[in-house]
C-alpha cells in the first residue's frame, strides 16, 4: 500500500483510484476541447477565412518561393502569383458560366419534356390518374408556396446576410493570404515567442512539419481533383450530356472534400444525364463516375496522396463527419487539412528528439523541409524588420 494515503483512500481499491485519476483528467481535457470549439464557433467569421487563407498559402507558397529564389522581389512575386491565380480562376469561372448560360435553355427544354412525359405516364400508365387530380396537386403545391411566402422572404433576407458575410470573408482571406505569402515565416516566428525558450525550437519544428504536410496535401488534392474532373468531364462530353463542363467543374470543386465530395457532385451529373438523355445514359454516367472513383481510390490516392500525408481512411471519414456536424460544408472541407497538419505537428511535438521525428516523417514519405536557420532563432525585432522571407 503506498505511503501517504489517508484511511479513506486506502479503503478504495487501486483500480478505482486509477480510474478516478484518469477520469478527472479526461474531463478536464474534454472541457478544454469544448471551450476551444465554442470559441472557434463564436469567431467563425475570422477563423474560417484565416484557415482558408492558410490552405491557399500552402498551395501558392512554393510558386512565390520559386520566384523569390530567382531574384524577383518578394512583393512582386506575391503580386504576380496572386494575379496569375485570380486570372486563371476568373477565366475558368467565366468560361463555365458562359457555357452554363448557353446550355441551360436546352436543359430546361429537356426538363419540360420530361415533366410532360411523367404527366402523360401518370394519366395513361398503371396509376390512371385524371388530369383533374394532377391539376389539383399542382394547385396545392402553388398554394403551399404562397402560404410560406413570409418564410421564404425571411430566407431571402438571411441569404442576403450570408452573401455579405461571404464577401467580408473573401476580403479577409485575400488580405491574410497576402501577408502569409509575404512574411508568413516571420509571423510564425514572432507568434512562437510566447512559448518558453526551452521548447520554442520544438514548437517551430512542429509548425513547419505540419505546414509542409499541408502543402503536400493541397498539391495532391489539387492533382486528384483535376484528374477526376478531366475524366468525368471527358466522358460526359463524349456522351453529349448537356452542361458537361460546368458539371466537371463541380466535380473538381467537390473533390476537395475527400471521399464524399466527388461522389455527391457526380450524382448531379447522373441526374442531368437522366433528364437529358434517359436511363441508359444515366446508368453509363453512373458507371463512369464509379470507374473514376475506383481509379482514384486504388491508383491516385496511394501514389499521390499517400506520399503527401499518411492518414488512415477511417480517420479521414471520421474527420469529415465530425467537421460536417460541427460546421457544415466548411467543416467538412477543413477537417482533413487540419487533420493532416496535426498529424505531422503532433508527431514532432511528442517525439523524443527532433531527429527521431524527422526520421519518422521521412519513413512515411511525408515531406520534411527545414526553414533556414536565420528564420528559427532570430530575435523579434529582427524578424519584424525583415521582408524578404515568407
Amino acid at each position: 500500500m503506498p505511503a501517504g494515503l489517508s484511511d479513506d483512500d486506502r479503503a478504495v481499491t487501486p483500480l478505482v483510484r486509477k480510474a478516478a485519476a484518469w477520469s478527472w483528467r479526461l474531463l478536464v481535457i474534454f472541457a478544454a476541447i469544448v471551450v476551444l470549439l465554442w470559441t472557434v464557433k463564436r469567431l467563425e467569421v475570422i477563423v474560417v477565412p484565416v484557415a482558408l487563407a492558410t490552405i491557399l498559402a500552402a498551395l501558392l507558397l512554393p510558386a512565390v518561393d520559386w520566384l523569390d529564389h530567382r531574384g524577383v522581389p518578394r512583393g512582386a512575386a506575391v503580386a504576380l502569383t496572386l494575379l496569375s491565380g485570380l486570372a486563371l480562376v476568373g477565366g475558368i469561372l467565366t468560361f463555365v458560366v458562359t457555357q452554363f448560360i448557353k446550355g441551360a435553355p436546352d436543359l430546361i427544354e429537356q426538363v419540360s419534356r420530361s415533366v410532360e412525359g411523367v404527366r402523360d405516364w401518370l394519366i395513361t400508365g398503371p396509376l390512371e390518374l385524371s388530369r383533374e387530380q394532377i391539376q389539383s396537386a399542382g394547385d396545392a403545391f402553388v398554394q403551399a408556396l404562397r402560404d410560406n411566402e413570409e418564410r421564404l422572404a425571411r430566407g431571402t433576407v438571411s441569404t442576403a446576410t450570408a452573401v455579405t458575410e461571404i464577401v467580408t470573408g473573401a476580403v479577409l482571406v485575400l488580405f491574410t493570404l497576402i501577408f502569409l505569402l509575404h512574411g508568413g515565416r516571420n509571423i510564425f516566428s514572432f507568434v512562437t515567442l510566447i512559448v518558453p525558450a526551452t521548447v520554442r525550437n520544438r514548437v517551430r519544428d512542429a509548425g513547419r512539419a505540419g505546414f509542409y504536410s499541408l502543402i503536400g496535401y493541397v498539391r495532391a488534392t489539387f492533382l486528384v481533383a483535376l484528374i477526376d474532373a478531366i475524366g468525368i468531364g471527358t466522358g460526359l462530353a463524349i456522351m453529349g450530356i448537356p452542361l458537361a463542363l460546368p458539371l466537371a467543374s463541380l466535380v473538381f470543386l467537390g473533390a476537395f472534400v475527400p471521399l464524399v465530395g466527388a461522389v455527391i457532385t457526380g450524382f448531379l451529373a447522373v441526374i442531368v444525364a437522366l433528364i437529358a438523355k434517359g436511363w441508359i445514359f444515366a446508368l453509363i454516367t453512373l458507371g463512369l463516375i464509379v470507374a473514376v472513383q475506383q481509379v482514384e481510390g486504388h491508383v491516385l490516392q496511394p501514389l499521390v496522396m499517400g506520399r503527401a500525408v499518411s492518414i488512415h481512411p477511417l480517420a479521414v471519414v471520421l474527420a469529415i463527419a465530425s467537421g460536417g456536424v460541427l460546421a457544415g460544408i466548411i467543416g467538412a472541407l477543413l477537417a482533413v487539412p487540419v487533420l493532416a497538419f496535426l498529424n505531422s505537428a503532433v508527431r514532432v511535438l511528442v517525439a523524443e528528439d527532433p531527429d527521431a521525428a524527422e526520421a519518422a516523417l521521412v519513413a512515411s514519405d511525408e515531406p520534411v523541409i527545414k526553414a533556414p536557420a536565420d528564420d528559427i532563432d532570430e530575435p523579434a525585432d529582427q524578424a519584424d524588420t525583415r521582408t524578404g522571407d515568407a
